[in-house]
């Protein structure tokens, strides 16, 4: 079913890979929990959804698409969800869950079409950058804030945090164990940084101990199928489900093209082509599904990279991974006890691994257009907790001085169309 001898692999090769995949990623289960019920979800019914989903996605991917591309609910546009749209424009998360399913639905009837194809060769390389460079910033900032290192300040808008305060100085230790783990490329990096910062606080009395380790999973029933589909189907919301489309659907061909690379798969014109297609619908019903169940937006993990680094080339490696995660759907007692300023350091370096994009862009060779575009993307995102101001903003500026300097030959449908809609997110 897997062809495992055309892709001179073995059932304990992806068994490893499979484990080691789920080592790296398992982190999102927590992490997520904690993100979306800072926009009012129970977390009890976040953790057994995200659980889920992740199980879900990854088994399908794996046999629908034959590749060892695990899938969870990503990060950047959970954040965005949460602190973006339920708390920063005051969207109600049924609404929000509402969006990600029209976002999910556009998505699996485009990803039936060339339309992949069309977007990504109409929009700049060094803007699709740009934008996962602001998404970096935009979440690196969020964590942050949530560690309180960054504050309000009513002079300056934000200031630095009291560095005396206990929790404080607990982020900062998440922070430099993850970052430290991580630059030694042990497996597990964020886990492991999350385990032992979460000890350290139990140890020092900063954060409650587990009451048990294991429990059974709690019912979803709260937050699955509450999406509110109707009031996300207005004009004024366009541009924020355009955002999740695209934001998505970069995100996946993104990790689609480092995983690939490494595992030899999705090469252009070779017989693994179909497996991109096969892999892009599988992300696009996953996401579809997880909004069902009441999670945002679902995608490919680039952790599946170290699956493959493993020796893990087909799907089930991916498989693998989500058996494995079936156990996390009995660890509630233990992700509730983790404290914040565990959890939140996570956003950070995720945030800076998609910030290094930025240094892709040959700034001294671009032209005003692509740097303008660049530069009020990165900045616009985490000034105005808003992914969706963000792409506006640099659509609006690129598109705007290349009319003025009548270089419309690097101007196309594809960007007229998505600088109309960014139009549309500044009027409405």
């Amino acid at each position: 079913m897997f062809k495992l001898k055309e892709h001179n692999t073995s059932v304990s090769t992806e068994l490893s890979a499979g484990f080691t995949t789920f080592l790296t990623m398992m982190y999102i289960v927590p992490v997520n929990g904690f993100i979306l019920a800072d926009a009012g979800l129970p977390m009890d019914a976040v953790v057994t959804a995200t659980a889920l989903i992740t199980i879900l996605a990854t088994l399908f991917s794996g046999i629908w698409s034959n590749t060892p591309i695990a899938m969870s609910v990503g990060m950047g546009l959970n954040a965005y969800f949460s602190y973006g749209l339920v708390l920063g424009m005051k969207i109600p998360w049924q609404t929000a869950l509402g969006i990600v399913f029209i976002s999910g639905l556009l998505f699996v009837l485009l990803s039936f079409t060339n339309f992949r194809i069309w977007i990504m060769t109409s929009i700049p390389m060094n803007l699709r950058r740009a934008i996962s460079a602001g998404i970096g910033s935009f979440i690196a900032f969020i964590g942050l804030k949530q560690m309180g290192m960054i504050v309000d300040n009513p002079a300056t808008l934000v200031s630095l945090g009291d560095f005396s305060n206990e929790n404080v100085l607990l982020g900062v230790l998440g922070l430099l164990l993850s970052f430290t783990f991580y630059s030694y490329r042990i497996k597990g990096a964020f886990i492991l940084a999350i385990a032992i910062t979460s000890a350290v606080a139990w140890f020092l009395g900063i954060g409650k101990l587990p009451e048990g380790i294991l429990s059974s999973p709690s019912s979803i029933a709260p937050i699955a199928f509450e999406l509110d589909i109707k009031s996300a189907f207005t004009l004024s919301l366009l541009p924020v489900i355009i955002t999740f489309l695209i934001t998505d659907m970069f995100d996946t061909l993104g990790t689609l093209t480092g995983v690939g690379t490494r595992a030899k798969l999705f090469q252009e014109n070779s017989k693994d082509d179909k497996s991109l297609q096969k892999t892009l619908e599988a992300d696009a019903i996953a996401t579809t599904a997880g909004s069902l169940l009441g999670v945002s937006t679902t995608t490919s993990f680039i952790e599946s990279a170290s699956g493959v680094e493993e020796g893990g080339r087909t799907g089930l490696t991916a498989v693998f991974t989500a058996l494995f995660f079936i156990t996390t759907l009995f660890m509630l007692p233990l992700f509730k006890a983790i404290p914040g300023n565990a959890i939140y350091p996570v956003l950070v370096v995720v945030g800076v691994l998609m910030f290094t994009e930025l240094g892709k862009i040959n700034f001294e060779d671009s032209d005003l257009a692509t740097s303008a575009g660049a530069f009020l993307m990165v900045i616009f995102m985490p000034l105005t907790y808003s992914i969706t101001n963000g792409i506006a903003a640099g659509f609006l500026i690129y598109t705007v001085i290349k009319l003025a300097k009548r270089e419309t030959n690097d101007l196309n449908l594809g960007i007229f169309v998505i600088t109309f809609i960014s139009a549309l997110a500044f009027i409405l």
